[in-house]
């Protein structure tokens, strides 16, 4: 058997296992299957777009759409503040812009809250 499983999407553990037509991963206890497995390693190198379909790129300036509330601020970050020099990153929870913001510091934003400039 010189078959090699994916590792787990969730935990990326190694040591997954199939059972009948799912994947298991005995650390995490996510079950998948197969096909959704190749969809979701074609989306991580897919690419990354903007709320209304632009594609992003590192090093990019967008504008923030939606005035967004930030734990520990009392006013939040406003729709329209600019945002530049993103980073694109595998983040968690569909976060997946890394960058600096004015006032706020070092965070992650939703590439659906934001719009290329």
């Amino acid at each position: 058997m010189t078959e090699t499983l994916p590792p787990c999407p969730e935990c990326s553990s190694e040591y997954t296992y199939e059972m009948s037509p799912l994947l298991v991963c005995p650390e995490c206890a996510h079950e998948w299957t197969p096909a959704s497995a190749s969809t979701e390693s074609a989306a991580e190198g897919g690419v990354i777009k903007d709320a209304v379909g632009n594609v992003l790129a590192d090093g990019d300036t967008v504008t923030v759409i939606k005035t967004l509330k930030v734990k520990g601020s009392p006013s939040g970050i406003k729709a329209g503040t600019k945002v530049r020099n993103i980073r694109l990153v595998d983040g968690v929870d569909g976060h997946d812009i890394d960058c600096k913001i004015d006032g706020f510091g070092a965070m992650q934003l939703k590439s659906s809250v934001v719009r290329k400039a």
